[in-house]
């Protein structure tokens, strides 16, 4: 970077820096703005403009507003309170939108809950925020129903859609409920601090986290990207995303709602559809993730890249070869890549448009951007300390932990999780000074000479595949549960063609292993993104001194047959059995020839 770059640069950084303390500065511990107020507040002001379209629907701001009233009325009805929780498990739909709009009308908590989770998974989530009730979306409640009597749900399982099951209707409910605005009483007694909803992350724990979103952390994640990628009343936001995760679900629909704009919501994604419905709705900008981005460009260039609307948007993830070619086929220059995590206190933007790059810490703003990279030991899993007993600042290109100091500053303040142990496990204390407290990321990054972040890697036992976390202990606990395994090995490894790392998983057998039979239990016992795509045999497993598996060398190993003496198998992608890796099958996986 030579001079004159290196000084647009900074004022590009600067000036967004004041912008974005300026969007967030009164959202305190002790503010008396909640996410209840803010919503109405937007919903009155944009009552008569378009706020979403969604397979053919479309409703405008204060038919949102008549439709969340009407959640909240049904909430007061049921006998909920300020503070108690209701889990939302639910598909895309303007209603997801609607029913926790709603219950912060009334202080009520809204657990966003995975729609792909079910058995203990989804049981975890349900009881740990205390749920009073499950909301569930058509077609959803059987899952719900299979695990209902290992739940303290009292007010029951309640389905919005059609449905021959046992859940009351909810949608025939809210036809006798009035649409007028609930009084503030509901909610008056809480303030910034007090949980708003809780959003679910996966972690080294091998269930679900509830991450706490307070009512201003809620509110600075659907401010915030409205100010970094200039959001205007006449955009079109298309959301592909799901909405129970914070970027689609808090930060793409806060910068339809903080706005005035209109959110083009999809069930789901789908790269072969993706083009035509921005074309056909008009779009103006994207909400992504990195794999969003890879799956659209793993298709043949076609014009229609070319011929919608889209002129900027945001979101994290994308991997430093498919963003240069995402620019050059679409003609997209604006994207504006984060980082950042649910629950933590770590964010960085790219603001000038870096390639690979997910923000920058200029020189002029160490002092106010205070997230750092300290040195790590990838063995211990814990962050280097000099003589002194203090970490240490990684060097320029030096991979290492990021970390963010912990204070009551509304950018610095950690909420934690639901479980305090877990919570605890994120902080590390004195740190550069005696007393201080830092929040750990559990993310390998390093920076540039000219202050460019760059995302590296995931700490130990989390990797990530498909958009979600994986947890090695959640995995490994499902292949030991299945007869004549006596151990399981869980680790990521990297596959050609593909963002993040691919599951794989190295046993030792007790016996004879049934592969097919295996293939069978690991489908009901986990999710798909969850269960491992290759398998090694092995005659016995190598601890390090502190008795963790040493998993360093099996990830160097990978799956490759010229490398792995032992029997290796993967996950076939049409039948989902486990055939062996031979040299063709490498070879194929290895080109991308084989897609999974």
């Amino acid at each position: 970077m030579n001079l004159l770059e290196r000084i647009q640069s900074d004022w590009r950084y600067v000036m967004g820096f004041r912008r974005l303390v300026a969007a967030t500065s009164d959202l305190t511990a002790e503010s008396t703005l909640l996410l209840g107020d803010e919503m109405e507040q937007r919903l009155d002001e944009f009552a008569d403009r378009t706020f979403v379209e969604f397979e053919g629907q479309r409703w405008t701001y204060g038919q949102l507003e008549e439709r969340a009233n009407k959640y909240a009325n049904w909430a007061l009805g049921q006998g909920l309170k300020s503070g108690e929780c209701v889990a939302l498990f639910m598909e895309n739909q303007p209603d997801y939108i609607a029913f926790w709009i709603g219950m912060s009308k009334v202080g009520v908590q809204t657990a966003l809950i995975n729609s792909n989770l079910f058995g203990a998974g989804l049981t975890h989530c349900i009881n740990v925020v205390s749920a009073r009730a499950v909301v569930c979306g058509e077609g959803m409640v059987e899952t719900v129903e299979r695990i209902a009597a290992d739940t303290k749900i009292d007010l029951g399982i309640w389905r919005l859609g059609a449905g021959q099951d046992g859940a009351s209707d909810l949608g025939l409910a809210l036809e006798t409920i009035g649409s007028h605005r609930p009084e503030r009483v509901h909610r008056e007694a809480q303030r910034g601090a007090d949980i708003a909803m809780f959003i679910f992350t996966s972690g080294t724990t091998g269930l679900p986290k509830a991450a706490k979103i307070t009512n201003s952390r809620a509110l600075g994640l659907m401010r915030v990207f409205v100010t970094a990628v200039g959001v205007e009343k006449t955009d079109r936001i298309l959301l592909t995303l799901p909405l129970y995760h914070a970027t689609g679900g808090m930060c793409g629909v806060g910068c339809a709602i903080n706005s005035g704009g209109t959110l083009i919501l999809k069930r789901k994604f789908s790269a072969s559809h993706f083009w035509q419905e921005a074309i056909d709705s008009k779009a103006t900008m994207l909400v992504y993730i990195g794999e969003l981005g890879r799956y659209l460009m793993n298709l043949p260039p076609s014009p229609q890249e070319k011929q919608h609307s889209i002129v900027k948007g945001f979101g994290n993830g994308l991997r430093p070869d498919v963003w240069a070619e995402f620019v050059e086929r679409t003609g997209i220059k604006r994207l504006v890549e984060f980082y950042g995590s649910t629950e933590g206190n770590v964010n960085f933007f790219n603001l000038d448009g870096k390639i690979g790059a997910v923000g920058r810490i200029p020189r002029v703003l160490r002092g106010r951007l205070r997230a750092r990279v300290v040195k790590f030991d990838v063995e211990t899993e814990q962050p280097i300390r000099g003589p002194d007993g203090f970490c240490i600042e990684a060097a320029p290109d030096e991979v290492g932990e990021a970390i963010g100091p912990i204070s009551n500053e509304p950018r610095e303040r950690f909420e934690g999780y639901f479980n305090k142990e877990q919570t605890e496990k994120k902080i590390l204390t004195d740190v550069f000074k005696k007393g201080d407290r830092y929040f750990r990321t559990g993310d390998l990054m390093k920076l540039d000479a000219d202050g460019y972040v760059y995302f590296v890697d995931r700490v130990g036992d989390t990797f990530r595949w498909k958009s979600e976390n994986v947890s090695t202990t959640e995995v490994e606990a499902a292949l030991s549960s299945f007869p004549g395994i006596e151990h399981a090995i869980v680790y990521g490894v990297e596959v050609p063609h593909n963002d993040g790392r691919a599951g794989m998983a190295a046993i030792v057998p007790a016996g004879e292993v049934d592969l097919g039979k295996l293939s069978a239990h690991l489908a009901a016992a986990l999710p798909s993104y969850a269960r491992p795509l290759f398998l090694r045999l092995k005659r016995e497993t190598e601890t390090t001194g502190t008795f963790k598996y040493r998993k360093v060398d099996l990830v160097e190993e990978g799956y490759d047959p010229a490398k792995v003496s032992e029997p290796l198998y993967f996950a076939d992608p049409v039948s989902g059995e486990f055939r062996p890796v031979d040299a063709d099958a490498f070879a194929a996986i290895q080109s991308g020839g084989m897609r999974f």
